[in-house]
């Protein structure tokens, strides 16, 4: 991990993110690249030239970059190599192009805790970067003095397709010497027996290159509620799970995943593209 994009429309949100953005770039010697996104009218504002004259354009400019000033005062940002970005366009298209030019691996965002990660799964910009995007996406809810992973719990379905996200999560728990706790919650609607649940989960790990993990079967009413309360249950540092882009996250689990599980979600969670 190299580079970490962070989108900031400058809240205290956005701050939360910084902040564990810029603990993970000094631990790991990372850029951190700061990108604010201006919303104009599309009339207004033509993509194809670089150096927008208009007024609004000039006015929210001038104003991105006192902001911008402002915050790369702050100490926790001290010697850690800083790239800023305003990009007029929709949030998902300024993060994409943003992350395909300069190769970014980690994209970190903040969320507002008191709506919960419904903020993020229904309409809101986070939401729209964790279903479209490639890399990686960590969703900051609160301020973090010290960002530490120890247990990480991955919660999937365990079948062929969620292979790829979840080397990218063992990927992200060896960087951070996180234990990763696999968890398969089983439901009346769907459910497995621990035979069977066990035989997928072991046989879904074999080929990867990960030894650090342990796997847990746990029952409960719904998923949300079985990822949430196993979250809670071993005090957990970070929650993964992976999307399947536009079709988001609720297919995930061939089903919904209800606001009950974004809502009180506290914890951060992570995503990782199928």
């Amino acid at each position: 991990m190299k580079k970490i994009l962070v989108p900031t429309d400058f809240s205290t949100q956005a701050e939360n993110a910084l902040k564990v953005a810029a603990q993970l770039a000094k631990k790991h010697h990372c850029a951190i690249h700061l990108l604010h996104i201006i919303e104009l009218p599309l009339q207004k504002v033509d993509p194809v030239i670089a150096n927008n004259d208009l007024p609004e354009a000039i006015f929210f400019m001038k104003l991105a970059r006192k902001h911008f000033e402002t915050l790369l005062k702050n100490d926790y940002l001290k010697d850690i190599t800083i790239h800023e970005h305003v990009e007029f366009n929709d949030i998902f298209k300024s993060v994409f192009h943003v992350c395909e030019k300069h190769k970014i691996d980690l994209i970190i965002m903040g969320s507002k805790g008191t709506s919960g990660l419904t903020e993020m799964l229904i309409g809101s910009n986070t939401e729209k970067v964790v279903r479209t995007s490639e890399v990686p996406v960590l969703v900051i809810k609160k301020e973090h003095e010290t960002f530490n992973i120890n247990d990480f719990v991955f919660a999937s379905d365990f079948n062929d397709e969620s292979i790829i996200p979840y080397t990218k999560a063992t990927d992200f728990a060896k960087l951070l010497k996180a234990k990763i706790h696999l968890l398969m919650v089983n439901t009346p609607n769907k459910f497995m027996t621990t035979l069977e649940a066990e035989e997928r989960m072991l046989n879904f790990t074999k080929n990867i290159n990960f030894k650090n993990f342990i796997i847990n079967i746990y029952n409960d009413e719904t998923v949300e509620s079985g990822i949430m309360n196993y979250a809670k249950s071993i005090n957990a540092d970070l929650i993964g799970m992976s999307t399947h882009g536009r079709q988001g996250i609720s297919h995930f689990f061939n089903g919904s995943i209800s606001e009950d599980l974004v809502n009180h979600a506290k914890r951060p969670v992570m995503t990782f593209k199928i």
